[in-house]
């Protein structure tokens, strides 16, 4: 390991030490070292290219898209699933696990939807774009838990009342859930000692408030991604150019001492 890098991880892992509150803003970059593709977090299927019905992945997974061909946002939804079927959370996802058990207060904000944070042991997790491992009834609104979409009929009907199911994730042009915003307001209130950024370029404005609140408030945080420099990289106290899962071993190695 480079020296440069040594130190930059020392200084991480000194910030992390310290710290008794910690928010964790994780996006695909962190899922990227499980094997998923890497499309805005999503899936790496259609960076730039249409899909076989000759739309592009935001229209076929549009709110639009679900009102009136309801199939073909399944269709695309189980392409993205099975690109992650068989794919487990990695270290990155055990590292952010461990520290929720030893600090005070610890939570993720993440905008995947594959659920590996949970997976991983975590429990404080904000899934600000809901989760692929649930699929809602539009009708009764009953919520199934689901190991994968491999033997469902698209589109799915609800066995409580027979009415349509959606996969329970935000769609293109939809809002984010109040109730997920209302945990997300009320943990941010509380305020943070730290923030990390893992795996994301930060370009929703949910996603950057949080690094510009703490940097606001005269408080450290922690980039760590592999692109040279994002929207963010200038702002943060330490950005580590590594990768997600490699970063956080290094930093929990330096925690744990020799």
């Amino acid at each position: 390991m480079a020296a440069d890098v040594a130190q930059l991880i020392r200084a991480a892992a000194c910030l992390v030490r310290d710290a008794q509150s910690i928010l964790a803003i994780t996006g695909a970059g962190i899922s990227a070292d499980s094997g998923l593709p890497t499309y805005r977090g999503v899936s790496g299927l259609y960076d730039g290219k249409l899909t076989d019905d000759g739309i592009t992945i935001e229209e076929a997974l549009s709110a639009e898209m679900f009102r009136n061909r309801p199939e073909i946002t399944w269709k695309y939804m189980r392409q993205i699933e099975a690109g992650a079927r068989g794919k487990h959370f990695n270290r990155g996802h055990e590292v952010l696990a461990r520290l929720e058990q030893v600090k005070p207060r610890f939570w993720i904000l993440t905008q995947n939807i594959d659920g590996f944070h949970h997976a991983a042991g975590s429990h404080n997790v904000i899934e600000i774009h809901g989760t692929m491992r649930r699929i809602r009834c539009v009708i009764c609104q009953s919520v199934e838990t689901i190991a994968d979409y491999s033997n469902l009929e698209l589109p799915p009907r609800c066995r409580e009342c027979g009415g349509l199911q959606r996969p329970d994730v935000v769609l293109f042009d939809e809002f984010l859930p109040r109730a997920v915003l209302a945990t997300l307001d009320r943990e941010l209130q509380q305020g943070f000692e730290l923030v990390l950024s893992i795996g994301t370029s930060s370009t929703f404005p949910y996603i950057l408030q949080p690094i510009l609140q703490a940097r606001a408030a005269g408080l450290p945080t922690i980039e760590i991604n592999p692109a040279t420099e994002t929207g963010i990289s200038r702002l943060v106290t330490v950005h580590l150019p590594l990768r997600a899962a490699v970063a956080l071993d290094l930093i929990a190695r330096e925690l744990d001492g020799p």
